[in-house]
């Protein structure tokens, strides 16, 4: 008798369209947007510290309580989040399952997501514990921020058709994989400026990474410049190229994010760090991050290649060896 997992068994006997794998990836992909902007809201509110304690809230709850006042509230708030996240990462994984024929691969990066969501969560529960050390935040927000990218993998997956047809040239592929390694390196940079400068998280005093922030600030600006040049250069490599239509859309998309993104972190460092505009400058450098690995699937689609589509058809049994 072979054994097989719950989810084995459940996809020997039924199956879900294409429809619901889509939805079910669309969902993770705006709850992991969604986390993002949870952790940035908890900590310009100064709610880090909300619940003193992880998992539970108190010693003595799993929830807030009213002694924690609106502090309490929006960090377990948050970490409510975390269960719409587990929801929509089951559904993808489940309708990823349930798929025939099957995509071995879209299964393998469902289920990342969820061991990203744990991750995270547990990453979170020791940002707590250490009661907000900002090299410990700055783990929390890198983890949330590959969470974003297996969900954008998974995403596009769910919607891959093979590649086929032209393809935009080896020097625009070489650009959309610059643009995706600038913007790692903007993002890193950006947690040394979060770690390094006001909103620590909790309104008492939280220690920092102690870097200069405005050397810091320079830095992270200089990246965001290097981001800007090299989608600029690949929109202009793919305007005469056979097979770069979608991705030149991808990248002119990507360009009025990162532009909007420019201008907020610009403002936001001359006027004093106004916490809304905090909220909104975290909130698309997810997008930004999104759009960038989109712009490298778009620019490569071919790029699943590497791996070819594995799949097996559920809807027949195995035919007996005939050796």
């Amino acid at each position: 008798m072979k054994l097989q997992t719950p989810l084995g068994w459940a996809a020997s006997r039924w199956t879900v369209g294409p429809r619901a794998l889509r939805w079910g990836t669309t969902a993770a992909l705006v709850a992991s947007v969604l986390i993002v902007l949870g952790g940035v809201t908890v900590r310009v509110t100064g709610s880090g510290l909300g619940c003193p304690t992880w998992p539970t809230c108190t010693e003595d709850s799993l929830i807030a309580t009213p002694e924690l006042g609106i502090h309490g509230a929006i960090e377990f708030g948050n970490r409510m989040v975390t269960t719409l996240l587990i929801a929509a990462v089951g559904w993808a994984i489940v309708a990823a399952r349930l798929q025939s024929p099957r995509d071995r691969t879209l299964t393998r990066l469902a289920w990342s997501m969820f061991w990203l969501v744990v991750a995270n969560a547990v990453a979170g529960g020791f940002t707590v514990w250490f009661e907000l050390n900002p090299w410990m935040v700055a783990v929390h927000f890198v983890l949330a921020m590959g969470l974003l990218a297996c969900a954008t993998f998974t995403w596009h997956r769910a919607r891959w058709r093979g590649g086929e047809g032209p393809r935009p040239s080896a020097a625009s592929r070489g650009l959309a994989w610059a643009l995706v390694a600038a913007t790692v390196g903007l993002v890193l940079a950006g947690t040394l400026v979060t770690g390094s400068g006001p909103h620590a998280g909790d309104s008492k005093d939280v220690p920092r990474m102690g870097f200069d922030w405005t050397v810091v600030v320079l830095v992270h600006g200089c990246l965001a410049l290097v981001v800007l040049v090299l989608a600029a250069a690949l929109a202009f490599r793919l305007r005469t190229e056979e097979g770069g239509r979608l991705a030149l859309g991808r990248v002119g998309m990507f360009l009025l994010v990162l532009l909007a993104q420019l201008a907020v972190g610009t403002v936001q460092s001359l006027v004093g760090l106004p916490e809304v505009l905090v909220v909104l400058h975290v909130v698309l450098a997810a997008l930004v991050w999104v759009g960038a690995l989109r712009v490298l699937l778009d620019t490569d689609p071919r790029l699943w290649a590497v791996r070819e589509r594995v799949t097996v058809d559920t809807s027949r049994p195995p035919q007996p060896s005939r050796a």
